[in-house]
């Protein structure tokens, strides 16, 4: 069995192996590929292992061998796994493995935005500690949570992990998701409506999926609703975001400052409002990359096609 890796290196950038799927059959392994390589590269494979390089209906239709599309994320999108299904093509995931690192980096930016720790590291490092005239500075504001209310759209694993650590931190937190029972409260949790979500937070950590109903759920309209100088942070999808209505909402101070870990583009394009925006914290998508994640993420992979081998299809998607 042929075994077809089309962009490794945004998984296993070498601080991992990929003996597991060695193991399995004839493997090649290529850290990128552009659309122009990917069906050449194929071949006469019947194993494709991707994470973010698009499988479409042509490469799927000019593709016999193929039998299995397994995707090194959770998202699944860049697959057409509707074209797969008609063929036959069973297409897995990888859920849940990132859990405890996003809802970790939730709080990364967090508290990087509420005292500036980089920043008033290069301060010292530049000297501006050596030349006060007092024992310290700070640039503020610096932000306390406990007593904050966090407002989490989105109550799946992601969000339930960041409620337990924004619970630690002694934050309220109201939860939003449209299949959740109103009347549930547990400790410092309650589930709340939408709109009293936005009107109550003074932090609003973004945990849903991209669909229809969810894109650009953070627009120029529900910025309005929230509190002056609201805290907006995205580990999600950055399309949830309208991007130039948070960049002007910073501008304006409406929005006190955001943290994404995701933009609407990856990588971005030079012009992405939010580049350069006030108060705003841009990581290059990398809450889900602590090599602990990763490692599950390439256990479960290898175990996917296993299943798959066995016939006994585990984490398909189509």
């Amino acid at each position: 069995m042929k075994i077809v890796v089309l962009d490794g290196y945004a998984l296993n950038p070498g601080d991992l192996d990929w003996k597991g799927f060695e193991s399995l059959g004839t493997f090649t392994c290529y850290n990128r590929s552009t659309p122009d390589e990917v069906l050449p590269r194929i071949g006469d494979a019947e194993v494709v292992i991707v994470n973010k390089t698009p499988i479409n209906a042509g490469v799927i239709a000019a593709a016999p061998a193929l039998r299995y599309i397994g995707v090194t994320a959770t998202g699944y999108d860049i697959v057409d796994a509707e074209a797969a299904a008609s063929r036959g093509i069973a297409v897995t995931n990888i859920p849940a493995y990132s859990t405890e690192s996003v809802a970790q980096f939730v709080f990364t930016l967090l508290l990087e935005i509420c005292h500036r720790a980089g920043g008033h590291s290069a301060d010292v490092h530049s000297g501006r500690w050596q030349r006060s005239r007092d024992f310290c500075f700070w640039d503020p504001p610096l932000i306390e949570l406990n007593g904050k209310t966090l407002g989490i759209l989105g109550f799946g694993r992601i969000g339930r992990s960041a409620a337990r650590i924004a619970e630690a931190f002694g934050m309220n937190v109201l939860a939003f998701s449209p299949s959740l029972d109103m009347n549930f409260k547990s400790g410092n949790v309650r589930y709340a409506s939408l709109n009293e979500l936005f009107e109550q937070s003074d932090v609003v950590s973004l945990h849903c999926p991209l669909n229809e109903s969810t894109r650009e759920i953070i627009n120029k309209d529900s910025i309005s609703r929230m509190k002056d100088g609201v805290i907006i942070i995205n580990t999600s999808r950055g399309a949830l975001i309208a991007e130039q209505d948070l960049a002007d909402a910073l501008a304006s101070r409406k929005v006190g400052a955001a943290g994404v870990d995701v933009l609407s583009k990856e990588p971005p394009d030079p012009g992405n409002p939010l580049i350069g925006a006030a108060n705003c914290f841009i990581t290059p998508h990398i809450a889900w990359a602590p090599l602990e994640s990763r490692t599950r993420l390439m256990d479960i992979a290898v175990e996917n096609l296993k299943a798959f081998l066995k016939g006994s299809v585990q984490n398909q998607v189509n």
